[in-house]
């Protein structure tokens, strides 16, 4: 799991958090976690996990030269208010109500990348400090509610507004890593004290779970960073999107039945 994730994440600008999500709930509740509080543990653990994944991939993309690190800079105070507020906002939800959520943000991943293109707008700019101010927000709030490293959102966000998609990709990977660190800070600062908290957790942050996340994505994120700049990756983008409605249903047939 992790290795997929890491490669999704150097190949597509994504953290991986729609893969490691799905599958960390499924793993704690076959362990037998407190199910009022699974959302918030797969979540938590999955931007923690993110965090190596991110810094993996964009060391890769930058020594191509890829980031735009003015876009970076621009976006990155709206990513970090937003994400806390979404990881503020995620511990008062209940977990029944963060798995409807995901499971609908999982399908419409799915439907993004089904397409196997970027919508691009040659003509278009990015906004003004204000504007990306906003967007950065927007981003965070998302990211930290369903646990991910921002791609899914912040790769169409530039390309819609004229940012070449290869850069696009490369610069959503170092946006991911804001992304990730408040998110981690948030959902640990609303976890800890928390009734029920599995052992080996810091808030809602899964310590054994995010190593075994952690050995494997950052290793795989280069190796999906150098496929990125040589080959297409529309097949490679489908089959991401089959696996990701797979996991989907899995989640909708636990909420359906329970």
């Amino acid at each position: 799991m992790g290795g997929l994730a890491g490669m999704m994440a150097g190949l597509l600008g994504i953290g991986g958090g729609a893969l490691i999500v799905p599958v960390l709930v499924i793993v704690f509740e076959r362990q037998g976690v407190n199910p009022g509080i699974i959302m918030q543990l797969a979540l938590g653990t999955s931007l923690a996990t993110i965090v190596f994944t991110a810094l993996s991939s964009v060391m890769a993309h930058h020594r191509r030269g890829a980031v735009n690190w003015a876009v970076f800079r621009q976006i990155t105070p709206g990513i970090i208010v937003g994400t806390l507020l979404g990881s503020a906002v995620a511990h008062w939800l209940s977990s029944q109500e963060l798995r409807w959520m995901f499971v609908v943000f999982m399908f419409a991943v799915a439907a993004q990348m089904s397409r196997g293109t970027m919508v691009t707008d040659a003509h278009a700019k990015l906004p003004g400090r204000a504007g990306m101010s906003l967007a950065g927000s927007i981003i965070g709030v998302a990211s930290a509610l369903f646990g991910i490293g921002g791609g899914s959102l912040s790769v169409p966000f530039q390309t819609w507004c004229g940012v070449p998609a290869k850069q696009a990709v490369a610069t959503s990977s170092a946006i991911g890593l804001p992304i990730a660190l408040s998110g981690t800070v948030g959902y640990v600062a609303a976890g800890l004290g928390t009734p029920g908290l599995p052992a080996w957790s810091i808030g809602y942050v899964v310590l054994p779970a995010f190593a075994g996340v952690v050995t494997g994505s950052t290793l795989a994120a280069p190796f999906g960073a150098r496929l990125a700049h040589r080959l297409s990756d529309v097949t490679l983008r489908r089959v991401f999107a089959v696996f990701v409605t797979l996991l989907g249903l899995r989640m909708l047939w636990g909420l359906l039945q329970g």
